[in-house]
């Protein structure tokens, strides 16, 4: 599991300040105004150095193992990944199908940096990336239900999640470090519950959005963009459809099924209390501003380094208990799903309850005074 990690996070650190290096002298930059006042130039382009860094080592390792597969394998190759070559060669189609719906919402986001393109055409992209995944690949979460519903509950799952981190790349190193620690949790759920696939592909997420995250995190040098947060946001659903929680050939119970919600569950009330927020004072809920989860908890008193940090450890509160809930029984399953609610209302009574903790600060959610976010 280890090595889709590190080989994709040393390319990505490799790719990111060739990036950027890149996309200052094009003049392809973040410049400081409006609600993304962030104080200085920074370059964009660093989803272009994630999904390079995802996508090529991916594909050459399964070009090796299909490889190694129809032919005779290496003699160091350990045994336990000999027996299992048959079944990773067999996944060639939806591997291809994965990278190809990265591609188009990285080329999208891509335009989008440029010149931005408004909700409808990302939307539409978005809905037809996920339309594809659930109907002609058949990748599809709650495969219970009759297949219409199935897709449509696959579509909005995937398009939610893709958004809510679309909506986390609000503050330097955010978006990449969620998606690091949630890619974590499920290549460990997914690796526990005897799969391997999944966690060789949330492996190499991991490390691709860690080897980024070197140059992202605060004071950033690169911003990942749409470009970026878009594809994060899509694998990450991807992934949570592809694994598997819920098999009683494997006494995995059907509590398993509540991994992705409880693993993701703090980029869903970020994506969530935005909206309301921004419902409430009658605002489109596609308008850039001020109102995230951490810009309230910068506000609050926190630095922009502590405010990221405080995410980061929400998330693995909220996320951990996912590697053991499919093996759990319902009493137990209980538990670990209460802790998760009461973790993430921990958060929405710490960041909403009494005064400002910076005497001074402004209430006002477009005030760019206190640590400016990245777009």
């Amino acid at each position: 599991m280890l090595t889709p990690a590190v080989g994709c996070f040393v390319a990505a650190v490799v790719l990111t300040p060739l990036v950027r290096a890149i996309a200052v002298r094009a003049g392809f930059v973040d410049r400081p105004g409006g609600h993304k006042q962030h104080g200085r130039v920074v370059a964009l382009g660093g989803g272009v150095a994630i999904l390079l860094a995802i996508a090529g080592p991916a594909v050459i390792a399964y070009a090796l193992l299909a490889h190694w597969a129809s032919d005779t394998p290496p003699d160091w190759l350990p045994a336990a990944l000999l027996e299992h070559l048959p079944g990773l060669a067999s996944r060639g189609p939806q591997l291809a199908a994965v990278l190809a719906g990265a591609l188009v919402l990285h080329v999208v986001g891509l335009i989008d940096d440029v010149r931005p393109l408004g909700p409808v055409p990302k939307f539409i992209a978005q809905f037809a990336v996920a339309g594809f995944i659930a109907g002609p690949m058949g990748l599809r979460v709650v495969e219970l239900l009759p297949v219409p519903l199935s897709i449509a509950a696959t579509v909005a799952w995937m398009v939610v999640i893709i958004n809510a981190f679309n909506f986390l790349d609000n503050m330097d190193g955010l978006s990449a470090g969620v998606a690091a620690v949630a890619g974590a949790i499920l290549a460990v759920a997914s690796l526990a519950s005897g799969q391997l696939f999944v966690p060789a592909l949330a492996a190499a997420v991991v490390g691709g959005v860690a080897g980024y995250l070197v140059f992202n995190f605060h004071p950033a040098r690169i911003f990942m963009g749409d470009a970026g947060s878009l594809v994060i946001g899509y694998l990450l659903a991807v992934l949570t459809i592809l694994a598997t929680y819920y098999d009683p050939d494997r006494r995995l119970s059907p509590f398993g099924l509540l991994v992705p919600v409880v693993v993701l569950a703090v980029p869903l009330y970020d994506v969530g209390s935005v909206v309301i927020h921004r419902l409430r004072l009658g605002i489109s809920p596609f308008r850039g501003d001020r109102r995230h989860f951490s810009h309230r908890l910068v506000r609050r008193g926190l630095t922009v380094r502590g405010a990221v940090l405080t995410i980061y450890l929400a998330t693995a509160a909220t996320g951990l208990p996912a590697i053991v809930l499919p093996r759990v029984s319902w009493p137990y399953a209980v538990l670990l799903l209460g802790q998760c609610l009461c973790v993430v209302a921990i958060i929405a009574i710490l960041e909403h309850a009494g005064p400002s903790a910076v005497e001074g600060a402004s209430t006002n959610p477009d005030d760019s005074r206190h640590n400016p976010p990245k777009p």
